[in-house]
């Protein structure tokens, strides 16, 4: 850094985006989790099953997998005990280990993910969050070890990007949290018979610098003899890769949400510096052509309220300007702090007067209410912060979340 540099100067300085320092190295015996039917049916091939037979054992395995949440082929009671002995061999059903689990004082779970069989050195570990509110259960998702991106306000953000999560890793953090939930089959709850109901794309990571792992990832989770989520149930935050956003929409038909959080490019250049590589007016373009936008598909606006930065009520007149013509909901986040963060959040009043203009101009405007901040669980507060515990504290979390 230049020592006549402001810091928001030397922020607008860095890095777009940050180069993967590993890449993924498949565990001795891979797990068959992540794999489309037409993957599974060549493994099957692989292993001399006949032809005729393929499909018809790939779908055993599918409803094994993803509707009743096996964790052994052992299980699989209507495979033949020697198929059974076969796939053991040379395949597993694995899914990340929970590590560690903490519970916040409103309700919200963090998990602590290692995936499995990382191959050699440092175990790779993520985490993911559970919301459980009246009316859903909304599972929040990471799709890297780290962070793409640099974002200013984002705690995730200041971590190096390890490596890309698979399709396998990202579908195994939902059964993972079906697992600890007892969310399988056969589930009776008083809204219904699940308690994940909705998945969203915001955990660690950009999504769409991983493309093919999120989106074969999102067709296993939208898969309607599977682990069977609504496509409108399940959003993908971006904070603006443009030439990847429609392509997403065409191929999995997911609900879109983008992490704006600024109404200017000079500001969001320092905000998210991705900005300068798609601006903004690139951005909304996308959003305006997004496959299947509507009002009843709208697109989410995702507004962190930073004290005297991004919040003031000309912030607020921009922004309806900038969504004219789009089908739009703006969330407003009260901002999350975190530690060493140089931002505040905007004062209550001064975000009810940003939300009542927008509310006012036709836009949905509801103010995000914060969940787990207490366990770092909140929006752009994870980090996987249990890295920082001591080997004692590390084991005592371990052996809670190994107790439930």
């Amino acid at each position: 850094m230049n020592p006549t540099m402001t810091p928001a100067e030397a922020r607008t300085e860095a890095p777009l985006e940050k180069i993967a320092q590993e890449v993924y190295v498949a565990p001795e015996k891979p797990s068959l989790i992540g794999l489309s039917r037409d993957e599974l049916m060549a493994r099957l091939g692989e292993l001399g099953v006949a032809d005729k037979q393929r499909k018809m054992r790939a779908q055993q395995l599918w409803h094994w997998m993803y509707v009743r949440g096996a964790r052994s082929f052992e299980e699989m009671s209507n495979v033949s005990k020697d198929m059974r002995a076969q796939l053991a061999a040379h395949f597993t059903v694995d899914r990340p280990e929970v590590v560690a689990e903490q519970v916040s004082n409103d309700g919200t779970r963090k998990w602590l993910l290692r995936m499995p069989g990382d191959g050699v050195g440092r175990a790779h570990e993520v985490e993911c969050v559970y919301i459980p509110e009246t009316d859903r259960g909304t599972l929040c998702v990471s799709s890297q070890v780290g962070c793409t991106l640099n974002c200013s306000f984002c705690h995730t953000g200041t971590q190096r990007l390890v490596r890309n999560l698979t399709a396998g890793e990202i579908v195994g953090q939902v059964m993972v949290a079906r697992d600890r939930l007892n969310d399988w089959v056969d589930r009776e709850t008083p809204n219904g018979n699940r308690l994940v109901t909705n998945v969203v794309m915001m955990g660690m990571g950009e999504p769409l610098y991983n493309f093919d792992a999120v989106r074969d990832a999102l067709k296993i989770m939208s898969d309607g003899e599977g682990i069977g989520l609504s496509r409108r149930r399940i959003t993908l935050s971006t904070s603006g890769v443009v030439p990847n956003i429609a392509r997403i929409g065409e191929e999995t038909g997911v609900m879109l949400a983008i992490s704006l959080h600024a109404v200017r490019d000079e500001l969001r250049n320092e905000l998210v510096p991705l900005n300068r590589k798609y601006p903004i007016a690139q951005l909304l373009d996308a959003c305006r052509n997004y496959p299947g936008a509507s009002n009843a598909r709208r697109i989410t606006f995702e507004y962190v309220m930073l004290k005297g930065v991004n919040d003031s009520l000309d912030d607020a007149k921009l922004l309806v300007k900038l969504l004219k013509g789009i089908p739009a909901k703006i969330n407003l986040i009260p901002f999350n702090p975190w530690p060493g963060s140089v931002y505040e959040c905007s004062d209550w009043e001064q975000i009810e007067q940003f939300s009542e203009y927008v509310f006012n101009a036709g836009y949905s405007s509801p103010v995000r209410t914060p969940r787990g901040r207490d366990i770092l669980a909140a929006c752009g507060q994870l980090k996987s912060e249990t890295e920082k515990l001591s080997v004692r504290e590390r084991d005592a979390l371990r052996a809670m979340a190994m107790t439930d």
